[in-house]
């Protein structure tokens, strides 16, 4: 079978891959591709695209990938690959869609209800148009960045109604990073106590009474 695209490596790609091939460890991206590369060489091993495949333990399709980016985008495209522009997954939300939903759920829920759920957030937005469609997950991961570390921005307040509120104070404030209560003190002294059994001043003790009576001498 005629390959469509040949792998013909000079002297010094050849080194740059044996250099590699000598540096890199485990199982990372650019080792793999320096290793099809030069079995993928015409002028040297020329494997086919199975063998190297069951060699570094790759599937045929990404021995075929790359030698297609060695001859139209060169050989440095083939042994790094591109990075992607743009995400492969487009964003549901952006920063307003998303200061709308942590909004919402710092609201009250419709009523009928006794709170939110990711279910109710999900069906609140689509209904009010701030997105098409959404998932329950994608409410969940919006919701995660409303940590109790994380501060309110003016525009999230804003939506919420929450501006002078006590609960958004709750929100934006960070917990304390110590939650053991001070010491009580002493009133007269001003010393701490630590112990319910400290007192201040002199302490009085009164000896118990004896269970076999007190002894008398006449």
């Amino acid at each position: 079978m005629n390959k469509k695209y040949l792998v013909r490596l000079t002297d010094e790609g050849r080194a740059i891959c044996e250099a590699i091939i000598k540096k890199e460890t485990g199982k990372s991206e650019k080792l793999r591709r320096a290793t099809i590369l030069l079995k993928a060489d015409a002028d040297g091993p020329a494997w086919d695209d199975a063998k190297i495949g069951e060699a570094i333990g790759c599937r045929t399709r990404t021995v075929e990938n790359v030698r297609r980016a060695f001859v139209l985008d060169g050989f440095e495209a083939a042994l790094v690959r591109k990075k992607r522009a743009t995400s492969p997954t487009p964003k549901w939300l952006d920063g307003a869609a998303e200061a709308k939903v942590i909004a919402m759920r710092l609201g009250k829920p419709p009523a009928g209800f006794g709170h939110w759920t990711l279910r109710l957030l999900a069906d609140r937005v689509v209904e009010l148009e701030v997105v098409e469609s959404i998932s329950p997950e994608t409410v969940r991961q919006t919701l995660k960045k409303l940590g109790r570390q994380t501060r309110l921005v003016p525009e999230v307040v804003a939506l919420a109604g929450f501006r002078s509120s006590r609960r958004a104070t709750r929100w934006a404030r960070p917990p304390s990073n110590s939650s053991r209560r001070s010491p009580a003190t002493c009133p007269r002294s001003g010393r701490p106590v630590h112990t319910a059994t400290d007192r201040c001043g002199p302490t009085t003790r009164t000896a118990a009474p004896s269970p076999l009576g007190t002894a008398s001498l006449d």
